[in-house]
């Protein structure tokens, strides 16, 4: 996708030291994955005070020119692991899309938004522990001068969590890119986007948001 990831594919970080094996390999993952066609992916610079290694992507997601959801998705490693992460992976993510008013108001939104990212993980069958995270809906409502405006809600979901069994039983390797379909599929669900994997995951649905929706 960029330099970043160049970087990353031959062994060295910015700084010129090497880069583990097992995180190019992981990193390498995210180039196989495909999303849906509302998706767009780009690279942004990784964060430096979480982990050792780190890659981050920035996700837009737009329909008919209208962008309705964005996000970050990064890919922490640290060979010597960390506590809190029972492993040597992370992933932290933020996705947040415009909802309708009366949507943003309905009791179930943060359990139902949250049940969008286990189901997405639980579809891919992508194998994960230590999950933690926060669901935030935020309303605006405009008086005297900008009484003329329609009210506005937002969400934001941030989701952290650890890949469990480094992926792959065969290659022993983390599938990163599995666990960026599925936060892609979160993203989509945020945004009113019927989900596109199995109906196995038993994903709960709100109603579509007001906007654009695919035919």
């Amino acid at each position: 996708m960029a330099a970043a990831r160049a970087q990353a594919a031959e062994g060295m970080n910015d700084d010129g030291e090497a880069v583990p094996t097992a995180f190019r390999n992981a990193v390498a993952t995210l180039d196989e994955i495909t999303p849906r066609t509302e998706i767009r992916l780009d690279p942004l610079p990784a964060p430096k005070r979480l982990a050792p290694y780190a890659f981050a992507l920035e996700a837009s997601l737009g329909v008919d020119d209208e962008e309705l959801a964005d996000g970050r998705f990064v890919l922490l490693h640290d060979p010597q692991g960390q506590d809190a992460w029972h492993g040597t992976f992370r992933v932290v993510t933020m996705a947040r899309a415009e909802l309708e008013p009366e949507m943003a108001a309905d009791p179930l939104l943060p359990e139902v938004t949250w049940s969008w990212l286990t189901g997405a993980l639980q579809a891919r069958r992508v194998p994960y522990g230590a999950s933690s995270g926060t669901v935030t809906r935020a309303s605006s409502h405009y008086f005297g001068g900008l009484a003329d405006r329609e009210a506005q809600a937002e969400i934001e979901i941030r989701a952290s969590w650890s890949p469990a069994g480094h992926g792959s039983s065969i290659t022993g390797q983390l599938d990163a890119g599995a666990h960026l379909m599925a936060w892609c599929e979160l993203l989509a669900q945020c945004a009113g986007l019927p989900p596109e994997s199995s109906p196995e995951a038993g994903v709960v649905q709100l109603p579509q948001r007001r906007g654009p929706q695919p035919g």
